[in-house]
């Protein structure tokens, strides 16, 4: 390793949650380094930065600790999941605190890529961030799964269900397939679903159920992350956001001694590079009062500048949120069940309804998805290279156009419901679904992967096959269509 000034260390967090006790060990670890403050990663990992010369020492009091880390690299990507929702954010689902555990405890190996672990009831953690991306279904303790091949948009669904134990020996010889035959998976315009699917089963025999239900994603609302709220039990949890992204020692260390005195387990990290504590009880609340006053810790950001999605320590994109969210609030800009993505590299993996992406320097391309929802993987241009000066109005008029398909919509439904009143015998909209992954094509956008253009009917396609899974024209079954904002449904 060549010698250089300063270094930065990465500590994955599995699932987002570390106990009190082991976080206060290694804040230890990186304020005897000479670290003052520590940040969160979009993956929900911990990163802080020393100099040259603390190196040797870090590196044997994280030898003591057992303590895993990564020296300026992300060879291994942290597991991100929706556990921190859970109670809070998401109230519905079967999927409780015990089986994010159970998950977590399986996995035996480091995945080098990307594992995402998210409910299909909450949308604070992004679903399509990872290259294994496992989705709650509808039956208790299995998971649809969509696999991203490496360095690609190809987006793979697994033909049946997976049950929860067995997702990280899937991850485990899925990633092994991958990487044995990086010629036919990996960076590859074409890949063989059928394939893949084939020598991954032939490794392992897994538990699985027949998908009979499709994947239903919920419409993107970003919940409001900060500041203290009252939930199940008469008990608080508290978020904290960072303008700045970092998250002071002292202050760190306190939320840590303040959490153990009042046997809280578990701190939270977010996607959303913010902090998150449950568990707070009444009683003990005026504590958590005393250390925000105390470090002058703001909690009551307005949410246009929470919902941002930026890449971890980079200060340029950091520089270009803050410029852009002053605009917002000059124009006093609503953004309400929208979020933002700024990618200053390629193939990021970064989520984001609207999506800033650097052209060139100072040269911007706007893009969104098709439906504004970031879970959606379709993207659309919507202006290419704009100057960083004209970036603010041109993502101010395309927020305004975002609301006004909303109000079109409305009216547009209003009026299909009036005119069926009126003519009961008329049929509703059609589209069709894949009954093997059940994407839709739906004749008002077309499908830009098998270059149909909007407005064909799906009737007068010929060898057409799904752009998910590459079922044929005979897979699709004719359904009826209603608004829908995210298009997997």
């Amino acid at each position: 390793m060549d010698e250089k000034e300063t270094y930065c260390i990465k500590v994955n967090l599995p699932g987002g949650v570390v106990s009190a006790g082991d976080l206060y060990e290694l804040l230890l670890i990186a304020e005897n380094a000479g670290s003052q403050s520590i940040r969160i990663g979009n993956r929900q990992q911990l990163f802080f930065c020393i100099d040259a010369s603390q190196l040797e020492d870090l590196e044997m009091d994280m030898l003591r600790a057992e303590i895993s880390y990564e020296i300026d690299e992300d060879e291994f990507p942290n597991i991100i999941s929706s556990y921190v929702t859970d109670a809070i954010f998401n109230t519905e689902s079967w999927m409780k605190e015990g089986v994010y555990k159970d998950i977590f405890d399986l996995f035996n190996f480091k995945p080098r890529l990307k594992v995402n672990l998210v409910d299909q009831h909450q949308t604070f953690v992004p679903f399509f961030s990872g290259n294994f991306n496992f989705i709650t279904s509808t039956v208790s303790n299995y998971w649809h799964l969509y696999i991203r091949f490496p360095k690609t948009t190809d987006i793979y669904c697994w033909p049946s269900l997976v049950y929860s134990d067995d997702i990280p020996v899937l991850s485990r010889i899925a990633e092994k397939t991958i990487m044995d035959h990086k010629a036919l998976f990996y960076d590859r315009q074409k890949i063989n679903h059928q394939k893949f699917h084939n020598l991954v089963i032939a490794q392992q025999a897994l538990v699985t159920q027949p998908i009979t239900e499709a994947l239903k994603l919920p419409e993107f609302q970003l919940p409001y992350y900060e500041g203290f709220n009252r939930y199940a039990n008469n008990k608080h949890w508290l978020g904290i956001y960072r303008r700045n992204e970092l998250f002071p020692l002292e202050f760190m260390k306190d939320i840590c001694t303040i959490c153990l005195k009042n046997r809280i387990g578990q701190v939270y990290t977010t996607p959303w590079k913010s902090l998150l504590i449950k568990g707070i009880s009444e009683s003990n609340r005026k504590d958590w009062g005393i250390i925000l006053n105390k470090y002058r810790i703001n909690v009551r950001h307005a949410s246009n500048e929470l919902n941002w999605q930026l890449e971890n320590l980079n200060s340029e994109s950091l520089e270009l949120k803050r410029q852009l969210v002053r605009e917002f609030e000059e124009y006093d800009l609503r953004t309400h069940r929208l979020c933002f993505a700024i990618k200053m590299q390629p193939k990021t993996g970064l989520t984001g309804a609207i999506i800033i992406k650097k052209k060139e320097p100072g040269v911007f391309d706007i893009l969104h998805t098709r439906d504004f929802n970031p879970n959606s993987k379709d993207d659309v241009i919507y202006k290419e290279k704009v100057p960083i000066t004209n970036l603010g109005q041109c993502l101010i008029e395309l927020c305004n156009y975002f609301y006004g398909i909303l109000i079109n919509d409305n009216i547009v439904l209003s009026v299909t419901e009036k005119e069926a009143e009126e003519k009961p015998g008329k049929e509703a909209p059609l589209a069709y679904q894949c009954k093997n992954c059940f994407s839709i094509y739906d004749q008002t956008y077309g499908d830009a992967v098998n270059n149909v253009a909007p407005g064909v009917d799906f009737e007068s396609l010929a060898n057409y096959s799904c752009p998910i899974c590459e079922s044929s024209k005979s897979s699709f079954n004719r359904i009826e269509k209603s608004f829908n904002p995210n298009p997997l449904n």
